[in-house]
């Protein structure tokens, strides 16, 4: 019983950790007024590595032999662990997910950011299609919320691009 109250308290504060983790993740972003797509594919990219490390741990051999002590005293933290355990998997794959998908627009960052403002209307068309198809496809990105940023982000580069070609101009 000893064993098991000190594996009891070294997993709630694991639990405390990474509800920590989590809560943050789900923050609202504070981003200049003046953001583009870029930032999007970083944010998600960040946050892809921080939970894939964060379930790395999880699944560590370590992590696993007090899982399995736990289970066999019929420990009650376990409840809270799976249901973390759980969030943390769908976290991880969210942003997986989302940076697959915003890899297939990186492609339109570079002429939203350098290319004249004639030229970059070129793009827009395609640009469109490719965020409707992610919007219709992503089990993630098809809210409204998370349109309206990306949406926001495209826009402020779009005005950037042309306010440096009237200034050059």
């Amino acid at each position: 019983t000893e064993v098991t109250e000190k594996l009891e308290e070294v997993l709630m504060i694991w639990i405390k950790q990474i509800r920590q983790v989590l809560v943050k993740s789900e923050q609202m972003r504070r981003e200049a007024d003046d953001t583009g797509p870029s930032a999007e594919l970083e944010h998600w990219k960040t946050r892809m590595s921080s939970f894939n490390s964060l379930l790395d741990e999880i699944k560590s051999s370590r992590v696993k032999k007090i899982i399995t002590i736990l289970q066999a005293a019929r420990s009650k933290t376990l409840k809270q662990w799976k249901e973390l355990d759980g969030n943390v998997t769908i976290a991880a794959n969210e942003a997986k997910d989302n940076v697959r998908y915003l890899y297939a627009l990186d492609k339109f960052f570079g002429p939203l950011a350098k290319a004249s403002p004639v030229t970059m209307m070129e793009h827009v068309p395609s640009l469109m299609n490719t965020v409707c198809m992610i919007y219709c496809t992503s089990p993630y990105y098809n809210t409204s919320e998370r349109l309206t940023s990306l949406l926001l982000k495209i826009t402020n580069q779009m005005i950037n691009t042309c306010k440096i070609y009237l200034c050059e101009g």
